[in-house]
Parts: structure tokens; sequence; C-alpha cells
């Protein structure tokens, strides 16, 4: 169906000019005098953009545009592009802040108007798919996006834990998969909310610097405790207190954790009075922690504690129909801090995105889309040509074969990826940064495969 345009000009050369060219671009097209029969044409039949001179008599073109504005309580309807006389760009200026999407000045090139139309239209077909999906994906949690099976059961159980105050839950996943976003979801939506939210990286502290945090310590405790000092659990009695990477904790951690997760109850490091623990117990790992149960390196009776509401963070390549609406999100918000105009994304830069594997999930998506919006020379919808070669070529560099023939007898797969990662790590003395950079994948691939196959390195 043909885009209906209203062209609102007293100039009735420019008016016919106009309609003949844009009827011979495809387009159905209506014109108006002035901003008063345009305003009776818009009632009768709203079009799907507008191109309206600024200087007219009884009504003109920013008395127009206010009008419209206020119509759309803020904001237009449509897209409109304004005309000015050359040189005139303050008023072109103040009928953008208006929400004027482009503006043409005399005298124009009829080319001009067809390329400024295409690119409105284009744009608000963009940001109206961004509205459509964000209110089709969004679950009003923080920025939790997806409307994939695995993410609406995420959904369901943190719809059911706004009223329910759980004691411990056990967020599982990759890394990068916004696991943290839900432990945040869990204390903004939760009957802890008004309460303090405190959060700790296991994985990032020694075990001696790790209990202190958490419990707290008296002074003289040990060498460097020359004041006592509140840990974690006390400062956010009773809210919520987030411990990322649990499954990394040292066997002595574990055993205090549980003990103090079970009595409700703890001491400070050096103490001897006992403190109520009053603060909902989040967790999070990247680990399979009953994998880590069986091979006696996390304690199964601290595992069926933390598990008492398990919730799975799916990886992103097992929810490819989210990926558009999260890097459409993530399009906007990073353009917004940026102060840049980019409105979207072109389908074939989409199509690109979903193909990808994606080993550092939404935080690798988040990662790429604020580097192209970076670097992107100017405003506009991000182009396929302005991802990453791997993401547009599927991983092949820029199109190159594989470097390794098969033999007629076939390979086993997993030894030819084991013996890979073994002779990286190995070339690097077992450094994973530079293994990763050698294997052309993230470290965190790397470490997926590592605990795949039950590899280990120097590097942690």
């Amino acid at each position: 169906m043909a885009f209906r345009i209203l062209v609102c000009d007293d100039e009735e050369l420019i008016r016919w000019s106009l309609s003949e060219h844009l009827r011979a671009e495809g387009f159905e097209v209506s014109c108006a005098a002035d901003g008063e029969e345009a305003l009776a044409l818009i009632d009768d039949n709203p079009p799907d953009a507008l191109i309206v001179d600024l200087k007219m008599p009884k009504m003109d073109g920013m008395t127009l545009l206010h009008r419209l504005s206020e119509r759309g309580d803020g904001g237009l309807l449509f897209p409109v592009i304004v005309i000015t006389a050359h040189g005139a760009l303050d008023s072109a200026i103040e009928a953008t802040k208006l929400g004027a999407a482009g503006y043409l000045s005399k005298p124009f090139d009829l080319r001009e108007v067809t390329l400024t139309l295409n690119r409105v239209l284009e744009r608000d077909r963009l940001l109206t798919e961004v509205r459509w999906l964000r209110d089709r994906a969004t679950s009003g949690y923080e920025r939790l996006i997806g409307t994939s099976p695995a993410m609406l059961k995420v959904f369901e159980t943190l719809k059911r834990l706004e009223h329910v105050d759980a004691p411990t839950v056990l967020i599982s996943g990759e890394s990068g998969t916004g696991k943290d976003l839900v432990a945040q979801a869990i204390h903004a939506r939760g009957p802890r909310r008004a309460k303090p939210y405190m959060e700790i990286d296991c994985a990032a502290m020694p075990e001696t610097l790790i209990e202190s945090e958490l419990f707290g310590h008296e002074k003289g405790a040990f060498t460097d405790a020359r004041t006592s000092k509140r840990g974690l659990f006390e400062v956010a009695a009773g809210g919520v207190l987030f411990l990322d990477e649990v499954g990394e904790l040292t066997a002595g951690t574990q055993a205090k954790l549980l003990r103090a997760l079970e009595n409700r109850r703890f001491k400070r490091v050096g103490g001897v009075a006992d403190i109520q623990l009053n603060a909902a117990v989040v967790t999070a790992t990247n680990r399979d922690l009953r994998k880590e149960v069986k091979a006696g390196r996390f304690r199964e009776d601290l595992y069926f504690r933390l598990a008492v509401v398990p919730i799975e963070m799916p990886p992103l390549r097992q929810r490819n129909s989210d990926i558009e609406a999260i890097a459409l999100a993530l399009v906007e918000r990073c353009a917004k801090d940026l102060g840049r105009s980019v409105p979207g994304i072109a389908a074939d830069a989409v199509e690109a995105l979903r193909t990808w594997r994606w080993p550092g999930n939404v935080r690798e998506l988040r990662n790429v889309i604020e580097r192209v919006v970076i670097l992107k020379g100017d405003d506009g919808i991000i182009e396929c040509s302005e991802l990453p070669a791997e993401i547009r070529t599927g991983g092949n560099g820029d199109g190159a074969t594989c470097p390794f023939e098969l033999p007629e007898e076939g390979v086993d797969l997993a030894a030819v990826e084991r013996g890979l990662v073994e002779q990286a790590l190995a070339r690097t003395q077992g450094n994973q940064t530079q293994a990763a950079k050698l294997l052309h994948i993230s470290r965190f691939a790397l470490r997926h495969r590592m605990e795949k196959y039950t590899l280990s390195s120097t590097d942690s």
C-alpha cells in the first residue's frame, strides 16, 4: 500500500510540482493551501507524512506544528518535513525542536525531496517497530527483555517472587546472560525493595577477605583490622544480598555460609556475639553446581539451601527470537548516552546478529552494539557493513574457507577441539587470554571449553 503524503504550501506551483513528482514516485498525495485546511484534512484522514511550508497566511507551518504537537501529547503522530526559505536555518531548528523530522531549503531539488521523505518514513517505521518490540518483549523487570519460552519461564518465577519473601534464590547460567539483572529485579519488585541491595563478586576476593566482607570483623581480628567493621550481612539487613559467582567459594567459606543460612545467625570474624541474619540471599553462578557437588568441589547441603528457588538464565543462542528486541534496546540506550541519532538496525544486520553464536551472550551483544554506535561515521541506522567481520561472515573472517581438510574417514570433532585448546594453552604457558586470542574466541568461550574437557591452566 502506498504511503499517503499531505503537502501544505500557499504557493500553487509548489503544491503542483510536489504532488506530481511524488505521485510519479508511487505516493498518494493530497494538498492544502494553509494550516487550517491541512488540519481539516488530517482530521478526516491522517497522512503517513506531512510536508509543510513554514511561511503561510491564516495559519503558518510553525503554528500547525504546535497544534499537531498538542494533539500528540507533546510529540507528533507522524513525521513532518518543513520547507524554509534559503538561509532561514533558525526556523528549521525551531521546527525540529517541535518534532519535525527533516527540512527542505528553497529552492530544492525534487530528488532531494524523495530522499528526505524516504529517510524520515524509514526512521518512523523503525521507531514504530522499536516501540512494538519493546511493548511485546519487555517484562517490566528492569532491563530484562524477551518473549522466548525460556525467558517467559524466568518472568513467571519473578512474578511469583514479587509477593513471596524467599530466603534464598539461586540464579544459574553462562557468563553474560544477565544474572545480575535478575537479582536486581528480585530486589526492585519484591517485598524488600525499600531496604538495601548489596552485592559482591565471590570470584574476585581471597578467602580471608571475602569472609570479612560478608560477616564483618572485630578490631584486632587480623593484622590490618585496626577498627571493627560491619559485613554485608549486617549492612543489607532487611534487604537483599547478591553473591555473584558463589560457585567460586572455598570449602571453608562454604561451611560458614551454610551455617549462617541455616541458623539465620552469624558472628563477625574474631567476634563472639551472634548477629541476626535479616537479609534475603540471592546467589548466581556460571558453573553447574550439581556437577560441582558430584565432583566434591561444592557442598551438597549448601547447594540445596541456596536453590530453594532456582532460576535458570538461558544462553542467547537458545533465545534467538529475542536478539532483535535486545539489540534495538541496546542501540537506543547507547545512542542516547552518546547523543547520537541511531533509529534502528538494517534487516540484513539483524539477520547477521541472529545467526552469530554469541559465546559471550548478552554481554557480548552489548559490547558489539556499543562499539558500532561509537565508531559510526554519521547518524542513521546500523548497516550490516558496520558490524564486526566475524559476525558479518559467521566467523569465517572475510569469507575464507576452512584451513583444514576433512579426512575421508572423518574425525572426532570433540577430540580435535580438545587438542586445539590444549595446544593453545601449552603454547601460551597456560595464559587463558593469549590462548583465546590464538583460537579467535573470547576468554569466556575458552573457559567453557576448558571446563567441558576438564583442562586446567596457570591463568585463573
